[in-house]
């Protein structure tokens, strides 16, 4: 279960990190008049890009950071600080997997484990409020009938891959915590009644030469 989250949390993490690199958070709506338009725009975290009907491909960043809308800055923010900390969640889970020599002993590995699983989750809590609040914004101004027709804009490819990226981190997460729940077996309890007998049977029985004296008479 440890390696099957900590895969999901690199799938995640992989996932966060190509969203946040592409250009496609929104992408012009093919509406009325604008169908018939010989160009695609998109609109990133970073860049904002142009298809032209002549196959071309130009794309123009982002520099000035305070120009940009509340929204756009917060995204940039949640999701870099996302994927610092999946990829420092990840590196402490790997110390806590118990298939691995590092990282201590039993108590020590499922202390570490259950960290990693903690920052996986911040990471895929500070992956969805970009996504969602992105979403949002790009619904709102699609329904807003003040806004013309050719400056519309829909939700693109990398809020799909951003949303499931949190997804799998959350996934991941939850199981690294709660593989390390478990409790340690421990001697068993006795009850008064039947503590002799209990106590005799979880002795080892190594020496089988022994035998009771009460089989003789």
């Amino acid at each position: 279960m440890q390696i099957f989250a900590f895969i999901l949390a690199l799938l995640g993490l992989f996932g966060a990190t190509v969203s946040t690199l592409l250009p496609s958070w929104k992408v012009s709506a093919d509406l009325g008049l604008n169908i018939i338009t010989a160009t695609s725009q998109m609109q990133g975290l970073w860049m904002d890009c142009t298809w032209y009907s002549t196959g071309m491909f130009s794309c123009t960043l982002k520099y000035s950071v305070l120009s940009l809308p509340a929204y756009l800055q917060t995204a940039r923010t949640s999701m870099v600080l996302s994927c610092v900390l999946a990829a420092l969640g990840l590196c402490i889970a790997s110390l806590g997997l118990k298939c691995t020599r590092w990282g201590g002993g039993a108590q020590a590995k499922r202390h570490t484990a259950i960290a990693g699983g903690g920052f996986l989750i911040v990471a895929g809590f500070l992956c969805l409020i970009p996504a969602s609040w992105f979403t949002n914004k790009v619904i709102n101004s699609f329904l807003d009938s003040a806004v013309p027709e050719s400056n519309k804009y829909e939700p693109g490819g990398a809020v799909c891959v951003a949303f499931v990226s949190a997804g799998l981190l959350f996934v991941g997460g939850a199981i690294m915590c709660t593989s390390c729940t478990g409790k340690q077996q421990g001697p068993q309890n006795c009850p008064p009644n039947n503590k002799q007998q209990c106590c005799s049977a979880s002795q080892p029985t190594d020496n089988k030469a022994e035998y009771s004296l009460q089989d003789y008479v």
